[in-house]
C-alpha cells in the first residue's frame, strides 16, 4: 500500500500535475493540504475518474484539506475535535477517514507567522488539541497515522540553516516541544530518505533560488502508531514532483507499506 502527503499549494493550479502523478506514482491514499478552494469547487469527478475517493474540508480561503483514496474511504470525520479557533473561526485544517486497512488525518497546521503574533498562540493550542484528537487512535491496534504540513521542522538538521531561522516560527523550542508530546501518544516520526542531498527536505521557498540551492526545510511529515511504523517498507521525498514550472513549493512524501 502507498500513502502519501503533498501540500499542493492550491488545487485548481496543481491539478494537471496532481492527476499525471496519481497516474504515474501508484498512490493509494493521498493526504492533501491547502486546497485554497470550497468544498463544492473540488475536482471531485476529475478524480473519480481516475478511480480516486474525495474526503474534503475546505471553505475556499487559504487552508483546506482532503483525502484521496482508491482503497475505501469510510468513517469520515472534517475538522479538529476541539479545535480553538481563531479570531472566532474554525479553519478548514483537519480531515481524517479510514482507507483499507489503515486510518489517516490530513493536516495543516497553522503557520504561526511570528513568534508575537496571536497565530503562534493559536498554533500552540491547535497542537495541543490534535494531541487530545489523535491520542485514541494512536494508542490502538490498527496502523494509524498524521500525515501533512506541520509548519514546524523537528530538528535543527531539519532547516538548510539554523541559524537563518533565529527568532522565528517553525524551529522555536514551544513548537518542537509541542510535537515530542504528539509522538508522546504512541506516534513515531517516519523520516524519509532524499532522493538527493543529504537532508529530505519537503518545502523549498519559491523566492531567491532555494530549490536549486536546496535551501529548504522538513515540514512535511509522517507520523505513524506502532502497527504503521512497523509496517513501512520504505519511505522517500519525491523531490523530482518540486521541479519545473507551475510545481507547488512542496514536494509529496512517500510511504509504502506491507499491509
Amino acid at each position: 500500500m502507498r500513502i502519501a502527503t503533498w501540500n499542493v499549494n492550491s488545487i485548481t493550479a496543481r491539478l494537471p500535475r496532481l492527476l499525471a502523478w496519481l497516474e504515474s506514482s501508484g498512490t493509494d491514499v493521498l493526504c492533501l493540504q491547502e486546497a485554497k478552494v470550497a468544498e463544492e469547487q473540488f475536482p471531485v469527478e476529475a478524480l473519480r475518474e481516475l478511480g480516486y475517493e474525495s474526503a474534503v474540508h475546505a471553505t475556499g480561503r487559504w487552508n483546506g484539506v482532503a483525502v484521496l483514496s482508491r482503497v475505501g474511504l469510510e468513517d469520515v470525520v472534517k475538522g479538529l475535535p476541539g479545535d480553538p479557533g481563531y479570531e472566532g473561526a474554525q479553519e478548514a485544517r483537519a480531515v481524517s477517514a479510514s482507507c483499507g486497512p489503515v486510518r489517516v488525518w490530513s493536516v495543516y497546521v497553522p503557520n504561526g507567522r511570528e513568534v508575537d503574533h496571536p497565530h503562534y498562540a493559536y498554533k500552540l493550542q491547535w497542537l495541543e488539541a490534535l494531541k487530545t484528537a489523535v491520542a485514541g487512535d494512536a494508542a490502538g491496534g490498527r496502523p494509524f497515522a498524521v500525515l501533512g504540513d506541520y509548519n514546524i521542522a523537528p530538528a535543527d538538521d531539519d532547516v538548510f540553516d539554523r541559524a537563518a531561522f533565529e527568532g522565528a516560527t517553525h524551529v522555536t523550542p514551544a513548537e518542537r516541544a509541542a510535537l515530542a508530546a504528539l509522538r508522546e501518544t504512541g506516534l513515531s516520526d517516519v523520516v524519509p530518505r532524499p532522493l538527493k542531498y543529504d537532508h529530505p527536505f519537503t518545502y523549498w521557498d519559491y523566492r531567491q533560488l532555494s530549490f536549486p540551492k536546496n535551501r529548504g526545510m522538513r515540514i512535511d511529515l509522517v507520523y505513524g502508531n506502532g502497527p504503521f511504523a512497523g509496517a513501512v517498507k520504505d519511505a522517500y521525498v519525491d523531490r523530482e514532483e518540486r521541479k519545473g514550472k507551475g510545481a507547488s513549493d512542496h514536494a509529496p512524501v512517500v510511504v509504502d507499506l506491507d499491509v
